[in-house]
């Protein structure tokens, strides 16, 4: 079988699918490797890397597409690339399938299957395949660092001839993979954190990181997946209540909150940024599925009453050597996965194929 890797197009995308080293795990499931040029350059990969570990240079999208079985990807396929995609290829990126009904539609004409990465169940034995995880970790570290950057004051406590200056507070809506991670830089930088989930499991896990849970008392909230499905109304307003208070004292806020498949949740209202101090810093990491406060926007920052709301859309992109690393071996160990003596085993009884096929014309 032919793979080949594409090269990102979207706006600001610097990671690649596939690093050089996974090209000799992928030659050896059985796999012609093919990448189109310069596709790793921003991730500092280059062609001759890819050549030396066993890969052949397409140089086009096209030239890529056209002569493959399979078809990798991080994001979904661009207008470019449905131009040429043809049936009976596989298609493997991330594709959000629940918002994209339209070229779901458009992927079954063409008579392709399509595999989708942010569909990986959130099972024990699919973590290593699990992109959205990886990705997240990495998120949750950047976050933390870009609050830093965007506040006018250290982290750590820090003591001077000229003074004692006292640690940042900082805020954490979501203890997800980048919740966790979002806790624990912030702790080695030295602040005092807090943290709040609608899962009231994850207490265990913040306070093992040495950060307070504030906790919601309400057993109303369905979680599936790993995810929160559902949020009432009542238990939005019982989590204002507990949250304002340590919201108007923060110094720095991360909101992580998602919801799998819909909008992300609005956490924090207008109303709320109005009661921070003066010279805070909202890092909203949800912005890209519509925010998790009122005023966050795409990859801009938003100064209101003296609060910045920074809202970034892709933080792996900003880490695109080690977040394409560990796509890479997402990406190589799922297909080790569906692979066997050189063809796709297809067995629609197991979990991970069966989520994870979305677009089925095998």
């Amino acid at each position: 079988m032919k793979l080949s890797i594409l090269r990102e197009t979207d706006d600001g995308e610097t990671r690649v699918a596939v690093v050089p080293k996974s090209v000799q795990k992928l030659i050896k499931l059985g796999f012609e490797v093919s990448i189109e040029t310069n596709a790793g350059q921003h991730a500092a990969f280059t062609d001759d890397e890819y050549k030396k570990f066993g890969a052949t240079i397409a140089k086009t999208s096209k030239d890529a597409i056209v002569n493959s079985d399979v078809i990798v990807k991080i994001n979904p396929p661009s207008k470019n690339d449905l131009k040429h995609l043809k049936k009976g290829q596989i298609w493997l990126s991330q594709l959000f399938h629940r918002l994209n009904e339209d070229l779901m539609v458009e992927l079954k004409e063409k008579g392709l299957s399509a595999l989708s990465l942010d569909a990986m169940p959130r099972i024990s034995r699919a973590q290593s395949m699990d992109v959205l995880s990886s990705q997240s970790n990495l998120s949750g570290y950047k976050a933390v660092i870009c609050g830093a950057d965007n506040a006018g004051k250290i982290f750590p406590m820090l003591m001077t001839a000229a003074g004692t200056i006292t640690p940042s507070k900082v805020l954490i809506f979501g203890v997800g993979v980048a919740g966790l991670q979002a806790i624990a830089t912030a702790k080695r930088l030295g602040a005092i954190v807090e943290a709040t989930d609608v899962r009231l499991e994850c207490k265990e896990q913040t306070e093992s990181l040495g950060a307070k849970f504030l906790i919601v008392e309400d057993d109303g909230v369905k979680v599936e997946g790993g995810y929160a499905q559902e949020v009432s109304e009542d238990y939005l307003a019982k989590q204002k209540e507990v949250v304002n208070k340590s919201l108007s004292q923060a110094d720095i806020v991360i909101t992580t909150a998602l919801v799998q498949g819909a909008k992300a949740p609005v956490l924090i209202s207008k109303e709320q940024i109005e009661m921070m101090k003066n010279g805070s810093v909202i890092v909203d990491m949800a912005v890209a599925k519509g925010g998790n406060t009122a005023l966050s926007k795409p990859d801009e920052v938003v100064h209101h009453q003296g609060v910045k709301i920074v809202g970034v859309s892709n933080f792996p992109a900003q880490l695109p050597t080690n977040a394409s690393e560990l796509l890479s071996r997402n990406i190589d160990t799922f297909l080790a996965h569906l692979v066997e003596e050189g063809k796709f085993k297809w067995d629609m009884e197991d979990e991970i194929t069966k989520e994870t096929l979305v677009v089925n014309n095998i």
